[in-house]
């Protein structure tokens, strides 16, 4: 059995006492004070994240866009240097491979984010389809990665640099940022549903630049914490994004998925494209529904659902709300079996517990 990775920040979680579970081969913190008061503190003021498990891949040569937009679902032609596009990767019968961020630097260079435990599928994957104007290296043993989301986050992270941060829109990035003296690549992003930013740095500077930021939230009383893994999925579940293993996999489509946004049929040929056609003409076999549990209880995921004695579905995602304050999930159900108000039924611990389809996102953050 592999020895599980560690990140640069391990001892620092540990100092931290942040409670470590393995995640797709990595040693990571669930939690540190506790996932209620994470989420919370994300929302409301600011959470510091440790993503360093992620992968990142630099795609570059004359051919860089070519291939992108064969090997991706989304159309990277609009993309101009300093922004970031979100996109499945399928595979021919248009199962996900995974879903990915591309960075574009230039025309003829673009940094991949994929997610931890698809990193080595991903990149023997990339790798294969590459053709000779093309390289694709993979720069994650030399790359760190945190993430700072929530409302007070930009005012910690701008404490640390002469770049003027609030003119940095969402999803858009500044290749070359000093951070408190370390050179850093900044975008705003993130996997919370806040406004936040992702710090990508060589992994000697990350403990330095963790400690600054959380020196800046006591000086200025931000109210920023530690947050675990735990916080990052009900934070992503309440924002309904999807999370691979979950709403994606090798068997689920993003058609399945409600990711139809992110597949550009007009674009030209690209790897699933026929499947995916033909899926979109005839229909996906399944499709994403959001519900909110009535009754006392927490929806997991695998728990079957329930409509007039008729079983419609299966959890995908399901946890407890602290913003909502409520049990909530993500669902695959047969299309047209339910619409957004319908009752339906939950089977938790072989008992039937009342839920409501709703539409998602469950939670959007007020952006006047």
């Amino acid at each position: 059995m592999a020895e599980l990775q560690k990140t640069p920040l391990y001892e620092k979680h540990l100092a931290l006492k942040g409670a470590p579970v393995e995640y797709g081969g990595w040693l990571m913190p669930v939690q540190y004070e506790g996932i209620v008061s994470e989420v919370c503190a994300t929302r409301h003021s600011a959470a510091l994240f440790d993503t360093s498990h992620m992968g990142e891949f630099l795609v570059e040569g004359p051919g860089a866009a070519d291939y992108l937009q064969k090997v991706l679902t989304n159309d990277i032609l609009s993309l101009t240097d300093g922004r970031i596009i979100y996109s499945p990767v399928c595979y021919p019968h248009g199962g996900t491979v995974d879903d990915i961020l591309i960075y574009r630097y230039g025309q003829e260079k673009y940094l991949l984010v994929v997610n931890a435990a698809n990193a080595a599928k991903d990149l023997a994957w990339l790798s294969e389809k590459t053709k000779p104007g093309v390289r694709v290296s993979d720069l994650s043993p030399e790359t760190a990665l945190i993430a700072i989301q929530g409302p007070n986050s930009l005012e910690a992270l701008q404490a640390l640099t002469q770049v003027p941060l609030e003119k940095l829109r969402y999803y858009h990035f500044i290749p070359r940022v000093d951070l408190a003296g370390s050179n850093c690549l900044v975008s705003r992003t993130g996997y919370t549903g806040e406004d936040g930013f992702e710090i990508f740095c060589e992994p000697g500077t990350a403990r330095k630049l963790w400690d600054a930021l959380e020196e800046v939230s006591r000086s200025r009383d931000l109210g920023l914490v530690p947050a675990g893994l735990g916080a990052r999925d009900v934070l992503r579940l309440e924002a309904s994004l999807p999370l691979y293993g979950h709403e994606l996999s090798e068997s689920i489509s993003p058609l399945e998925a409600g990711l139809a946004r992110f597949v550009s049929f007009d674009k030209g040929d690209f790897i699933g494209r026929e499947a995916l056609l033909r899926q979109k003409e005839e229909g996906p076999a399944k499709e994403l529904c959001g519900l909110i549990l009535l009754d006392r209880g927490v929806i997991r995921e695998g728990y079957r659902m329930f409509n007039d004695g008729r079983e419609i579905g299966i959890v995908s995602s399901g946890t407890y709300s602290p913003t909502l304050k409520k049990s909530i999930g993500m669902a695959f159900v047969t299309p047209g079996a339910v619409a957004p108000g319908s009752m339906i039924e939950v089977m938790i611990r072989e008992r039937a517990h009342r839920a409501e389809i709703v539409k998602t996102p469950f939670y959007r953050r007020d952006t006047k």
